[in-house]
Formats: structure tokens, sequence, C-alpha cells
């Protein structure tokens, strides 16, 4: 198993699909469903002994909440905030530059 490149608060995109997000939540392996992971093309399905990063994503037309391995994901150099409206409530940035977890939903 390797550890984990990103953390939460972290804003990274896709490597082969046009979206970002920012990371709330890390999982060390695979947890999703069956279904959802034999949903995937054979010829793109990464490992499930990997990272795998919960974001708060938007591809400019749409936010939603994606599940991705860390084999596809990218640290997002474009700068500026998320725009999944979800974003202003989980998170705040802090003294540092980065992205935190507000008081109440750190765990």
């Amino acid at each position: 198993m390797r550890s984990a490149s990103f953390g939460i608060g972290d804003v990274v995109k896709h490597k082969y699909f046009p979206f970002r997000g920012i990371i709330f939540d890390v999982d060390p392996e695979f947890a999703n469903t069956d279904e959802w992971y034999e949903a995937i093309p054979e010829d793109i399905r990464p490992a499930k002994e990997q990272p795998y990063y919960h974001l708060l994503a938007d591809n400019g037309q749409e936010a939603y909440v994606a599940y991705v391995s860390q084999q596809n994901l990218l640290t997002d150099d474009e700068g500026g905030e998320p725009m999944h409206p979800a974003f202003a409530e989980l998170f705040e940035r802090g003294h540092d530059g980065r992205y935190h977890l507000k008081g109440a939903q750190a765990h």
C-alpha cells in the first residue's frame, strides 16, 4: 500500500477528465462499492490498492462529489477557490495559505 500523496484541503485536478476539486476525505485504499468499481472501463480501471480521495469537484458547469484514485490526480496549479457550493461551508484558508476544514467539521 502506498502512502497518500495528497491531503485534506489540497486542490487537485483529474489527469484525464476536465474537473478539479478540493479533497475532504481520504481512504487508504479503495472503499467504494464493487458496482461502482466495475462500472469503470477495464482499460482505464485503477488499482484498488492505493489511496482514494473524496473531492468536492466541479467541471465548470456543475458541482458534485467525486471519488478518485491517487494515480489519476495532479496538483492543481490553476489557483483560485474551488467552485463547489459546499466549499465555503467546509473550508477556510489558514494563515499558511492552505485550505483547512473548519473547526466544527474536523475529525
